[in-house]
């Protein structure tokens, strides 16, 4: 039976978007209190990224249209909720989702000179990040009322809708 390695290649890469997420988060100077919820909505945009294309038989560019569009939503609610900027959370959380293997592929196929392959990496590269770039516009798009709610849920937050 191949599901308990395939169950543990998918907790393993779980794993590796949190670490990573968070170490990203290191890096990009975010302030410690936030790393958790970082690492978390990476974590989550893998997750819906990984099942979309390994069991319900998406493209690469559409699962992460989609995971991008929940880790822009996760964003934008955590915004509310931890009352700092989503730009924290965004920019941490699609890091596991960027392309950076098609990118190093492309270069390194065009350096040695396989240009058919170079073309083919570089252009499934670029569909993903415009799938990124347009799940965090759709997202973006959409009017701050619809995250008020999510005021709710901060520790010394009290919002109201009048």
């Amino acid at each position: 039976m191949m599901i308990p390695s395939l169950s543990l290649t998918f907790i393993g890469q779980l794993v590796a978007a949190f670490v990573g997420t968070a170490g990203f988060a290191v890096l990009f100077g975010v302030p410690r209190n936030y790393y958790i919820s970082c690492a978390t909505t990476g974590t989550l945009g893998w997750l819906l990224y990984l099942v979309l294309f390994r069991y319900a038989g998406f493209s690469p560019t559409e699962a992460t249209f989609a995971a991008t569009a929940l880790v822009c939503l996760i964003s934008r609610a955590l915004a509310v909720i931890r009352k700092c900027p989503a730009t924290i959370f965004l920019i941490c959380g699609i890091f596991p989702l960027v392309p950076g293997g098609g990118i190093f592929w492309t270069a390194y196929y065009m350096v040695s000179e396989q240009f058919r392959l170079s073309l083919q990496s570089g252009l499934s590269a670029i569909k993903i990040v415009a799938a990124i770039v347009l799940g965090i516009l759709v997202i973006s798009e959409l009017p701050g009322k619809l995250f008020a709610s999510f005021s709710k849920l901060s520790a010394s937050g009290s919002h109201s809708n009048n």
